[in-house]
């Protein structure tokens, strides 16, 4: 019974069996267009929404990247909470880039030596290349194409949250702040966890920011939580971290729940 949970609770992680599809966002105003990358080697749909009164002003905005990021993905209820937010003046204006999946199982995760992994995800480390598509090829589009400041960050549940905090360990000057619900720090037998310290030693002197949230599920609580006391012992010096812990949330509801405390803190 003990696997057939774990099993069950695998297929919320990875293939976002999210109760969250069943409530209907309103679409926001937005830009839509097409990128043919070389690092991927496909067409992209890129997803923009600006915050009010970015047409009326001369004013130039940080960045804030999603995967997950299509109309029918995330994109709606992120770009209504920001401009909730920034409404309210409880956040800075921000600009938000929605990515679209094509196929998130390879876009997100990294290699994996486990081999059981791989009726989840391929091992095939398809996460550096969609990292080099964003970072060379998505930014320079993005700063062509609006007012951006040089202030950028990305924000990922589940999967996309793994390869949150994979950016952040591998290419940390990527971005300025990181934003993780979820994340699948189990993928790998915890190798992100476990090789973290070792990471952390050789972080660059730029101040970063790093939100992070562990659900009720069993098998992402146990990596989180072991990050978040990893964090308290080694984390790099200029790292400024916080971690939420939501064992009152399930996989399909932490999203949802604590975007705009994740939002309010990471912006301010």
């Amino acid at each position: 019974m003990k696997k057939i949970s774990y099993y069950l609770i695998l297929c919320v992680v990875l293939f976002g069996c999210k109760d969250n599809a069943q409530i209907t966002d309103i679409i926001p105003n937005h830009d839509t267009f097409t990128i043919d990358s070389k690092a991927v080697n496909e067409t992209r749909v890129i997803t923009v929404w600006t915050p009010p009164k970015y047409k009326e002003s001369t004013a130039t905005f940080p960045v804030l990247y999603m995967p997950d990021g299509g109309i029918k993905e995330d994109f709606p209820h992120i770009a209504n909470t920001l401009s909730k937010l920034i409404d309210s003046k409880s956040i800075p204006p921000i600009i938000l880039v929605g990515i679209e999946n094509t196929d998130r199982r390879k876009d997100l995760s990294g290699f994996s030596k486990i081999k059981a992994d791989e009726d989840y995800c391929p091992l095939t480390d398809g996460a550096k290349n969609f990292r080099a598509f964003i970072t060379d090829e998505l930014f320079l589009e993005i700063n062509k194409r609006y007012r951006t400041t040089a202030k950028k960050g990305i924000v990922g549940e589940s999967l996309a949250g793994l390869f949150v905090v994979e950016t952040l360990l591998l290419q940390p000057n990527a971005f300025d702040f990181y934003i993780a619900m979820d994340p699948s720090l189990w993928w790998n037998d915890m190798h992100l966890v476990k090789t973290a310290t070792s990471r952390f030693q050789t972080f660059p002197d730029k101040d970063l920011k790093l939100w992070f949230a562990g659900s009720n599920a069993e098998d992402i609580s146990v990596a989180t939580n072991t990050f978040a006391e990893l964090l308290k012992s080694s984390a790099a010096k200029h790292l400024n971290w916080k971690y939420s812990d939501e064992p009152n949330e399930a996989h399909n509801t932490i999203f949802r729940a604590t975007k705009e405390k994740a939002f309010k803190w990471i912006m301010n």
